[in-house]
């Protein structure tokens, strides 16, 4: 339904379109640039350029060629929204953001106003689609997905063990926590503890002490890998052998540079990985042969560019009011593979699957 509410976005986008025709198409990317989670802002740069690159090498979008803008948000809801009007002000009509879902829902009410096509190619949290305006997308999966996949394996793997289900405060890794502990109290399991940490701190041995004097043998963490290496790393260190369960915060490698040993066996959620699709191994190779491991968003990100540009060749223009409509109705070929968005504008792919980190990296978990 609120695909169709369109006037607001036509008058901005009118607005925005006074430009000369023969400017370049004014397009961004936003997300942790800096901070404690930029290595998923280097994933979503990465990305980002290489579509850009490609596409413009191809001949641009309508004749045109693609600029891209760079936001740093830091993962912070205040920050996100002073880079969504910044980019606003430069004339910007397309944002493959937001990483962090705290960034990317108050971002996306600037975008709204203003008559911006958002893709996101990284925030999990249902209310970015389920309360987001016309305009606002995402080529990955939400979190009522990725928690009943994590709740139902939860109960399954680890009949009659302990659980503990904990969680970071942050409007991804609480949302990702709540649905997952929701779907595994459905399932008939029960945890013996359910707490939040603080996100950014070094030490947490209280926690690590309180999990030990549980007994908890299987520990599912809502929240990122630089907290989640550390509790890791703690546990170790105390001598416990729990198990590690995550979600897709952990596709980076530099959760395993954070655990080192530690880090092995550590399970978590994360769609199919688009590195191991075949139409996608040219491009795996010319990211690799640039020194660059297209993990974790890299071609999420590049896939939300692909998706726009596929979409505003369709509807004749970059016009926002004109490419959202093409965006509802279209179906693209990426680097994901076919993808199509549903009337919410989350987008049709297979959903969460379970990966383990061995031997420095990750890939499909086989039980």
């Amino acid at each position: 339904m609120k695909k169709l509410i369109l006037a607001g976005l036509a008058l901005s986008a009118g607005l925005a379109f006074s430009a000369p025709a023969w400017a370049d198409i004014e397009i961004a990317t936003a997300g942790p640039m800096t901070g404690q989670y930029a290595s998923f802002g280097a994933q979503m740069k990465a990305g980002a350029e290489q579509a850009v690159a490609d596409i413009n090498a191809a001949g641009g979008v309508l004749g045109q060629k693609l600029h891209l803008n760079i936001g740093d948000d830091a993962c912070d809801p205040k920050q996100a929204v002073a880079v969504a009007n910044q980019m606003v002000s430069k004339g910007v009509v397309f944002m493959a953001g937001h990483f962090c879902s705290g960034s990317s829902i108050p971002a996306s009410k600037v975008y709204e106003e203003e008559g911006v096509v958002q893709i996101s190619p990284a925030s999990t949290n249902p209310k970015l689609t389920d309360e987001g305006g016309p305009n606002v997308y995402r080529v990955c999966g939400r979190d009522d997905q990725q928690g009943k996949t994590a709740g139902q394996f939860l109960v399954k793997t680890f009949p009659g063990k302990n659980i503990a289900i904990i969680h970071d405060k942050t409007a991804y890794g609480k949302g990702l926590a709540d649905e997952t502990r929701r779907a595994f109290n459905a399932a008939g399991g029960k945890e013996v503890m359910y707490e939040a940490i603080t996100a950014g701190e070094k030490d947490y041995s209280a926690l690590v002490s309180k999990l030990k004097q549980a007994k908890v043998d299987v520990l599912y963490l809502g929240g990122y890998h630089t907290e989640a290496g550390l509790i890791v790393r703690q546990m170790r260190d105390q001598g416990m052998k729990t198990v590690l369960v995550s979600g897709d915060a952990l596709v980076t490698n530099e959760y395993w540079a954070i655990t080192g040993k530690a880090g092995e066996g550590t399970l978590m959620t994360f769609s199919p990985d688009p590195r191991k699709n075949p139409g996608a191994q040219d491009l795996v190779k010319k990211f690799r042969a640039k020194g660059i491991e297209p993990e974790g968003y890299v071609l999420y990100t590049y896939a939300a560019v692909q998706v726009w540009a596929q979409a505003a060749k369709a509807a004749g223009s970059a016009d926002p009011a004109k490419v959202i409509p093409a965006l509802n109705s279209g179906k693209f070929k990426t680097v994901l593979g076919d993808l199509s968005f549903d009337k919410k504008g989350d987008v049709t792919l297979p959903g969460y699957l379970f990966y383990e980190w061995k031997d420095g990296k990750y890939d499909y978990y086989k039980n």
